[in-house]
Order: C-alpha cells, then sequence, then structure tokens
C-alpha cells in the first residue's frame, strides 16, 4: 500500500557512529535520500549546487524563513545553513524517506514545523565517554584542545537525549544498525502512514456483504 514518507532525524555526539549508520542505512535501502541543506556561505571548487548544498542569497535564505520554507536553521561561523521545507515535502507526499544529520537544536526545529507528526527521531550514544574520547582521538585529526571542546559539546548533545523517539547505544555497530533498521520497518507500517489502508478495509468488508 502507499504510505506517507518519514524524516528521520539522526542526531549523536561526534565520534557515536551516526555518519556510518547514515551510510550504511543508505546502502540498506537506496530510496533513502539525505536532506540537501541550503546555505548562504560561496561554493567551494568541488561543490555542485543542488548536491552537496542550495548555494543561496542571504536576502532568499531570510525570504524563505520567513515564508515558513525552511524546516530548520542556524547560523554558524557568520553562514546561514538551513533545510527546505519543499524538497523534504514533496518526497514524504511521494511515499520516499528523507535522512537528516542534524543536531538537537535542528532536531527541535523539524519536529516544531508543519511535517513535525511524519518525523521519527533517533539518537545514538556511546557506550560510555571514555570510548567516545578514545574514537575522537583514534582518528589523528584533531588537537587535544579541539578534542577536549568536542567533548564538551558531546556532554550538553547527550543531555537532550530523552528528547528523541529512539536512543540506541552504539557498543556494536552492527547490532546497533539492526535495531535502526528495525526501528524504520516498525515505523513504515504504522497505520496512520498508509494511505489507502482505509479504502482497502472498506472493500474488505463490502466484499464480505456481497
Amino acid at each position: 500500500m502507499d504510505r506517507t514518507g518519514l524524516l528521520i532525524i539522526l542526531s549523536s555526539p561526534s565520534g557515536a557512529g551516526k555518519s556510518t549508520l547514515a551510510r550504511r542505512l543508505i546502502e540498506w535501502d537506496p530510496t533513502l535520500s539525505f536532506s540537501v541543506s541550503a546555505t548562504t556561505r560561496a561554493a567551494r571548487p568541488a561543490e555542485v549546487d543542488g548536491q552537496h548544498y542550495h548555494f543561496i542569497a542571504r536576502p532568499d535564505f531570510a525570504a524563505m524563513v520567513e515564508a515558513g520554507d525552511m524546516l530548520e536553521h542556524a547560523e554558524v561561523f557568520g553562514n546561514l545553513y538551513g533545510s527546505p521545507r519543499r524538497p523534504v515535502e514533496a518526497a514524504m507526499l511521494a511515499g520516499r524517506d528523507t535522512l537528516f544529520d542534524v543536531d538537537w537544536q535542528g532536531g527541535q526545529q523539524i519536529r516544531a514545523s508543519a511535517l513535525g507528526p511524519h518525523v521519527v527521531s533517533i539518537f545514538i550514544l556511546p557506550p560510555s565517554l571514555e570510548e567516545l574520547e578514545r574514537r575522537l582521538v583514534s582518528r589523528g585529526q584533531d588537537t587535544a584542545e579541539i578534542i577536549r571542546g568536542r567533548m564538551d559539546k558531546s556532554r550538553d548533545e547527550i543531555s537532550h537525549w530523552a528528547e528523541y523517539d529512539y536512543v540506541l547505544v552504539n557498543d556494536d555497530l552492527d547490532a546497533t544498525f539492526d535495531r535502526l533498521t528495525a526501528i524504520l520497518s516498525a515505523e513504515r507500517l504504522r497505520r496512520e502512514r498508509q494511505k489507502g489502508l482505509g479504502g482497502f478495509v472498506k472493500t474488505l468488508m463490502e466484499g464480505e456483504r456481497a
């Protein structure tokens, strides 16, 4: 049966495995797509408009926010970033799911938007803060000072865990991925998401009377 698409919010502190799980979700179901953010910053040499970001002027971005055409938005280092509503809404009405890689603040805004009833929010926790720090250090990408900053931000992120529909502890990547796909499979089958269910039941009952 036809169904309404989902807005899938994945949030976690840096190093908890969110990006890896998101990539595996796309491999598991290629009909899933990432929400392409809009930004007011200039495109970098290798970036393609509409693929990496929608690059728009600041006045146009502000107009979209005013019109309610941004599901969430924030200013980062002087540039505006946000999730345009219309492509997500079109995918949702066509029965396709959209994946959002956003922090708790972005998640709050999306849940509070007009498309909020179609949101499934999932928070990924590390097995421990010690393991989270070990993962950040093992990347070899950041200085000790940056890692301390990331850990402080992680504690703030984790403090919002109770705002999410589901919380998964990523102590084993394969097991966590299995739980994640189980959540999506069940959410897709919720009664209110199946558009043709009422008509099917009506036909079923009329057939019995005949």
